[in-house]
């Protein structure tokens, strides 16, 4: 049978698995449900499985018993704190949680290309390793799955993932040699002032006057620190001050982000923005204290292989149905397997005017989409894997 066929055989299949793990959704570290589904998907299909890594992660191992290298394909399968507002029969049954990044259609597609390479692991040799990570939004379940051992046993020699991208059309896949999204770093500032009386200023240390001068300090680093050939972005996302129209509150809470492309710029943020909240606190007459997570370093996708993805993404989906996606400042914990082995992390096209883009209690895609992920997976790992000779590509 040609692989097309075969893959689209699945398509039932897939939407299903798709629908149950949309029901299901659970944010970061408490993925259990999700988990065991998985777990119990690939030991169905007879591959050695291990669980409970990092917390949650599943991995499992498809082997042929042949030498070859070994092929990482990973999925997120944490959901995000929101309320499901899209009215589908299989809406979320979590109050309060969704799957509104498509991670449900990423843990889909790996677990029918699970079952589709494991019909074809005759075309291949050595190794397959699923891995099925928490944590995506955060803090980040790639890391810690990768300090557990996650890349060995045996060596990782190639890493591929793949995001539902509602910013090129559907029908579409988006490859994009070097960088693809962004370093990631977050900041949080509890500024602390004296508090008093609205009508006597004089006597006290405004903490939300210090903290609105901090936010506009911040943004000044874009337009006047950085190279403006070198985009970044930082952004202050919540501020808590205050409990009363009369009271000058005597503290204020500050969050925020900040992403750039830059390595370097990204392991100096730290210093970059406490030298501002110093500066800014110190001539007011405030103090602070700051805390900070570095985030994820920037998705780059190594050259050759994305090379080698635009090429198979072109039996997929024809060759002028393959695009180069915009790079965008948003972060991907994808960033530390393709820091460590060449990969490629590529982009299947949902842009359809009829849903909500990602974030958003109104998102959706088309559900056949995922066949092409699925085949897009499968035809890497015959390339990647596969012996001299195949037949029915």
């Amino acid at each position: 049978m040609v692989l097309k066929d075969q893959i689209a055989s699945y398509k039932e299949h897939l939407i299903g698995v798709r629908r149950d793990l949309h029901r299901i959704p659970e944010v970061a570290y408490t993925e259990e449900k999700t988990s065991a589904y998985v777990a119990g998907h690939l030991e169905r299909e007879g591959l050695s499985v291990v669980t409970g890594i990092a917390r949650t992660g599943v991995v499992g191992l498809l082997e042929t018993g042949r030498p070859g290298p070994t092929l990482l394909i990973r999925a997120d399968m944490d959901a995000l704190p929101i309320t499901e507002a899209t009215g589908l029969p299989f809406a979320s049954q979590h109050p309060g949680v969704m799957h509104a990044c498509g991670h449900d259609g990423h843990t889909a597609m790996a677990l029918v290309t699970a079952t589709a390479m494991n019909a074809l692991k005759d075309r291949i040799n050595g190794t397959i390793k699923f891995v099925f990570q928490p944590a995506e939004e955060g803090p980040g379940g790639a890391l810690p799955m990768i300090e557990a051992g996650v890349m060995d046993n045996p060596h990782v020699d190639y890493a591929l993932g793949c995001h539902i991208w509602p910013t090129i059309p559907e029908g579409t896949i988006g490859i994009r040699p070097g960088v693809l999204m962004a370093a990631m770093f977050s900041f949080d500032i509890t500024i602390t002032g004296k508090g008093g009386h609205g009508a006597m200023p004089h006597l006290c240390v405004d903490a939300l006057d210090t903290g609105c001068q901090v936010v506009a300090a911040l943004q000044r680093i874009v337009s006047r620190q950085m190279d403006p050939l070198q985009p970044s972005v930082v952004t202050v996302g919540k501020f808590q001050a205050g409990t009363a129209f009369n009271v000058i509150p005597e503290s204020a809470n500050l969050c925020g982000t900040a992403r750039t492309f830059d390595k370097t710029i990204w392991k100096r943020w730290p210093e970059i923005i406490e030298t501002i909240v110093k500066g800014v606190c110190n001539s007011m007459g405030a103090g602070y204290e700051m805390s900070y997570e570095q985030g994820y370093p920037p998705t780059i996708n190594d050259p050759d292989m994305a090379d080698r993805m635009k090429r198979i993404a072109g039996e997929v989906v024809g060759v002028d149905r393959v695009v180069e996606p915009e790079k965008t400042l948003g972060g991907e914990d994808m960033a530390f397997f393709l820091e460590r082995v060449p990969g490629c992390f590529f982009c299947l096209g949902a842009g359809n005017d009829s849903f909500a883009g990602i974030h958003n209690p109104r998102f959706g895609f088309n559900e056949e989409i995922l066949l092409s992920g699925v085949e897009t997976y499968c035809r890497a790992a015959v390339d990647l894997l596969g012996k001299p000779s195949t037949e029915g590509s």
